[in-house]
């Protein structure tokens, strides 16, 4: 069974959504015949690279709320990171562009690397106090190389901007087509979609009535056909 999960690393909700889904995960009796495979999705797709601001700014402006209502907003999102046992740092944290991030996400994958990537990506932006967004590609070439991918394809990839955009872009109007609108988007074998940071419950419920929902091959079969097995092929006699 495939989970898609469409994100963006600029969303607290997607970090917390994520360690929620993987404690239902990690609970599923299936777990091992589970793959997951992470989305790209941007929710500020028109942020040019360098228009860097703080998050307590940014959200004043785009959502029009005060200062004091954005800083009640970091600090609930601070309480449910804890209660998944995620660090979250409540001020001081910036916002900006993470199309590179995406990109970079994207040969990850190619590589067999993207959870440890998307994970230290989250704890670069949420947790640590140095910006994810101010000091250039070397931060994501360390973030590669200490997720376990190669340092110098790593900033080849980073170097060249055509690398894997189209990849992220088909990811985006996949999300649109499916419905999503915002993330974390969940869905799973395409027949079931979860939207929001659930409850780990509630992925422990869609996890089990997708994993149910699985449709048997269905075999056509007219007989007398031979076939190779085990034991060898059969040989026709005359």
């Amino acid at each position: 069974m495939r989970v898609e999960i469409w994100s963006d690393i600029a969303c607290p909700w997607c970090y917390v959504g994520k360690a929620r889904f993987e404690k239902a995960l990690a609970a599923f009796p299936h777990r091992d015949e589970v793959e997951v495979v992470h989305r790209s999705f941007e929710l500020d797709p028109g942020r040019a690279k360098d228009d860097v601001q703080p998050v307590l700014a940014m959200l004043t402006k785009k959502y029009g709320m005060s200062e004091a209502q954005a800083e009640a907003g970091e600090d609930n999102l601070g309480a449910q990171a804890a209660a998944e046992g995620l660090d979250y740092r409540t001020r001081g944290r910036d916002h900006g562009n993470t199309f590179d991030m995406h990109r970079l996400l994207h040969f990850a994958k190619e590589q067999g690397r993207q959870d440890q990537l998307i994970q230290l990506l989250y704890r670069a932006n949420f947790a640590e106090e140095r910006s994810l967004f101010t000091e250039g590609a070397e931060r994501l070439v360390g973030l590669a190389a200490e997720a376990g991918l190669d340092a110098e394809a790593a900033r080849e990839v980073l170097a060249d901007p055509a690398r894997y955009a189209d990849d992220v872009r088909a990811d985006e109007r996949e999300a649109a087509e499916l419905g999503a609108n915002g993330v974390p988007f969940f869905v799973l074998d395409r027949k079931y979609g979860v939207s929001g940071a659930q409850p780990a419950e509630v992925f422990t419920q869609a996890l089990g009535q997708a994993w149910g929902a699985r449709s048997p091959l269905k075999l056509i079969d007219q007989g007398g056909a031979e076939a190779c097995g085990p034991d060898g092929c059969a040989v026709p006699q005359h």
